[in-house]
């Protein structure tokens, strides 16, 4: 992750403002503005790390917004080598220590905590699906079900927890669901008309809920098949439909992704019907923080 990108920067920054951090009130009149002081960063349960990279970047951003700085604005964070994103941390390890003016730790302490606990969240549970694919050919994939404005750093913590990244975005991947059908004439116009006008490289992927829906999409063409809110029996069915379409087509390969209704308990009976793809929209939308801490004292 390139915490300094643009769009990251100043989504770390619109979080710093929003908390109106460098006019946090009490800090301001109560702490030294001098005095230096130490954060440890804990995690108080068994986590995936994510987001690690951002502290230091979110104290930059804070010296930047700060109209009146104090003298000494150095600052260190220091992790041990072993802990980075996407590592897992056991509970009560110290994930990172920082070295800095007081004021800052405690104006920018919440809103770093809000977002490694997010991410972190994601990542955790992101690798627990993930693990529970082992041995199988697999992945679980995220979905576009995301935080509005947070989409990069929650896909982001989907990779740090083993996971593999969907579209990012409606521009990046075709995706023909059952309104694209119903709105633009039917199944053999809508997917005839993307073939036709896709971007060099595209793959064109199509949304089916029933086995006649799946005949239909393989006699059109489609590239990639989605099967949607299908039992585990009926995803076995249609996969080895897909396989018998292109028995002997070394050249066609036909991806197939199966989702809706999939959680921790079912994922790997559908991982073992030989699809290739999972996507879990609780991997963004349902992960629970996860808990970790901040201890500040001064030096």
């Amino acid at each position: 992750m390139d915490w300094k990108s643009t769009r990251i920067d100043a989504l770390l920054e619109q979080a710093l403002v929003e908390d109106r951090a460098v006019s946090d009130s009490t800090t301001n009149l109560t702490i030294d503005p001098e005095l230096r002081a130490s954060a440890a960063i804990v995690a108080r349960q068994e986590l995936v790390v994510a987001g690690l990279g951002s502290v230091p970047h979110f104290f930059e951003i804070f010296a930047r917004l700060d109209p009146r700085p104090p003298a000494h604005t150095r600052f260190e964070v220091i992790s041990h080598p072993e802990i980075f994103d996407g590592v897992w941390a056991r509970s009560g390890q110290v994930l990172a220590v920082i070295r800095h003016n007081a004021r800052a730790l405690l104006s920018c302490e919440r809103v770093i905590l809000n977002l490694l606990q997010h991410l972190s969240g994601i990542a955790t549970l992101t690798r627990r699906y993930a693990d529970a694919l082992e041995g199988t050919h697999a992945h679980v994939l995220d979905t576009r079900k995301t935080v509005p404005g947070l989409r990069a750093l929650e896909k982001y913590a989907v990779q740090c927890g083993g996971g593999t990244n969907h579209r990012i975005d409606l521009a990046s991947g075709i995706l023909i669901k059952n309104n694209h059908i119903s709105l633009g004439g039917g199944l053999p116009a809508v997917l005839t008309r993307a073939l036709e006008r896709r971007r060099k490289g595209q793959r064109v992927q199509v949304e089916v809920r029933t086995a006649q829906e799946l005949e239909d999409a393989l006699a059109y063409g489609a590239e990639a098949i989605l099967l949607d809110n299908m039992t585990v029996k009926e995803v076995q069915n249609a996969i080895e439909r897909i396989r018998k379409e292109t028995e002997g087509q070394t050249e066609r390969w036909i991806p197939t992704e199966a989702s809706g209704g999939i959680a921790l308990e079912n994922i790997r009976a559908y991982a073992e019907t030989g699809v290739d793809f999972i996507s879990v929209g609780a991997l963004t939308h349902s992960a629970k923080a996860a808990d970790i801490s901040m201890t500040i004292a001064a030096e």
